[in-house]
């Protein structure tokens, strides 16, 4: 078996400064032609997407798949809901995590694997204020440390 190849397209960095992401699953995706082709071109945005689980069938809400420039009639609507695919064991557990207080669905990346395009969701719970605070006055420290460093290794 060869090694898979792995290319980013797009990545949430909102997501883990807004939530906690306790657990990642990787999903597949429905998509036209087009819309695959405007994506091996990196045009795609999943800043302000979320997930949501209906009738036991998962689907990403306000991911933006800019219209590929040379697909004229066969162009989708950049912000349709788009389909995951997961398998029904994984949806049923999701649910049952999600009706819990706090936690949501929030996709973090959107990637090929191979030539399959894979979304990247994760089941986070929502950071207070008091939280994101702590997470900046950390990144802070660390970055004085390095910096701190640095200065002694000249």
């Amino acid at each position: 078996m060869g090694k898979e190849s792995f290319r980013l397209i797009a990545n949430n960095k909102k997501a883990y400064h807004d939530y906690f992401i306790d657990e990642k699953y990787e999903a597949g995706i429905e998509l036209a032609g087009t819309e695959v082709k405007s994506l091996r071109m990196g045009k795609c945005s999943i800043k302000e997407s979320f997930v949501k689980i209906e009738k036991g069938e998962i689907f990403v809400y306000g991911m933006n798949i800019s219209p590929y420039e040379k697909g004229n009639i066969f162009n989708k609507d950049p912000l349709r809901v788009r389909k995951l695919l997961l398998h029904k064991i994984e949806i049923k557990k999701l649910e049952a995590k999600i009706t819990q207080k706090g936690y949501t669905l929030v996709p973090l990346q959107v990637y090929f694997k191979g030539s399959l395009v894979k979304v990247e969701i994760g089941l986070a719970r929502g950071k207070k204020l008091y939280d994101k605070r702590e997470d900046i006055a950390k990144k802070d420290q660390k970055r004085e440390l390095e910096r701190d460093f640095k200065v002694k290794n000249l």
